[in-house]
């Protein structure tokens, strides 16, 4: 059965239910190795990067996994790694459904999910179990009814719950779904949030006898000079990567669309210029000083090349493999493989796979 009749059936539904099901259905199916036998064999193409080696640079993004729930079956599709999260110090509702919408002629997805999730316990339990022995990177976030003066807090106590467990840590700074998260990647709250990870992070790196590198996720909504203070912010603080981009609030591709008007983060095809404008500038910034992970509608190979020419070290994919499946994870990895080589056009019924409303 081709991904794209699956898609079809799935988008009968609306697209939480689609989403719970069709994980569910994954990790039902993975101990017959059916998640493997859909996607292939994973694509090669190793990157050492943070100390650690990707088999492949290309890989999930947070918010598809928030539970750490579906592990095996997501690593049998073939990503390089796996980034699940955003997780928060308490298990919360999020916000009230409907909480996500297809725009499917832009191949895009906007979503107000709110860190819906069952708590950091639930999921280091979750990850212990599964013995995932894959590249682990965990999202971690604040509970919405924690105060902004007490952000800090919830970031470290996720810090060390999950320290022992990942491969690395991501730092949710971006959502536009929680009150006052953005906030915090600026000023001196940024400031003193990098300096008390940077310092709690050293000190499980001794009691655990192993680094873990810190990776901050940020928001495409930044002009050049909040990046070049947030660039500014990660250099001195010595923090590992950044991860460039979160969704964004700007509605001026999606004007007049269908659900273009409701609030939440915008991913997908139209956060691709944004994104990667982004990479683009903040590589200028940070001189190389830092990997950058490039995550924003990616929804071909070539939309991931883009990414790496911008500055990207690695890519990770939400809403174009929502739409296209495991085989953009291959078509990704081929482009990257091959992009001192022409550019090859992937074809449109390929590519765009654009759904009828």
């Amino acid at each position: 059965m081709s991904y794209r009749l699956v898609r079809s059936l799935l988008f009968r539904l609306d697209p939480e239910t689609a989403h719970d099901i069709s994980l569910g259905l994954l990790s039902a199916t993975a101990p017959l190795r059916l998640p493997r036998l859909l996607s292939g064999p994973r694509p090669k193409m190793e990157r050492q990067l943070l100390g650690l080696r990707f088999p492949n640079p290309v890989g999930l993004a947070a918010g598809l996994d928030k539970n750490g729930d579906h592990l095996r079956a997501l690593s049998d599709l073939g990503f390089g790694f796996l980034e699940v999260g955003t997780v928060t110090p308490r298990p919360q509702n999020g916000n009230p459904r409907p909480r996500m919408f297809r725009l499917p002629r832009d191949g895009a997805l906007i979503n107000r999910m709110g860190f819906n999730n069952k708590g950091v316990d639930h999921l280091v339990q979750r990850v212990q179990s599964a013995r995932f022995r894959g590249i682990l990177g965990i999202n971690i976030g604040k509970n919405a009814d924690t105060p902004a003066d007490r952000a800090i807090d919830d970031y470290v106590h996720c810090l060390q719950k999950v320290y022992p467990y990942a491969s690395y840590i991501a730092v949710n700074v971006s959502s536009p779904n929680t009150k006052g998260l953005r906030d915090l990647q600026h000023g001196s709250r940024f400031d003193d949030l990098l300096a008390t990870l940077k310092c709690e992070q050293l000190q499980l790196s001794l009691t655990w006898n192993r680094y873990v590198p810190i990776v901050v996720k940020i928001s495409p909504d930044m002009d050049d000079e909040q990046l070049r203070g947030l660039a500014d912010a990660l250099l001195r603080h010595r923090m590992d990567a950044v991860a460039a981009t979160n969704t964004t609030v700007d509605r001026d591709a999606v004007i007049g669309h269908r659900h273009g008007n409701e609030a939440g983060g915008l991913s997908g095809r139209p956060l691709l210029a944004r994104s990667t404008a982004t990479i683009s500038l903040l590589s200028e910034h940070l001189h190389g000083a830092l990997p950058i992970i490039g995550i924003g509608g990616i929804n071909r190979g070539s939309d991931a090349v883009m990414k790496l020419r911008a500055g990207a070290s690695l890519v990770q994919l939400y809403t174009g493999f929502v739409y296209r499946g495991p085989r953009l994870i291959r078509e990704c990895v081929t482009a990257m493989r091959h992009m001192d080589e022409p550019v090859r056009s992937v074809p449109e019924e390929l590519a765009d796979e654009v759904v009828a409303e």
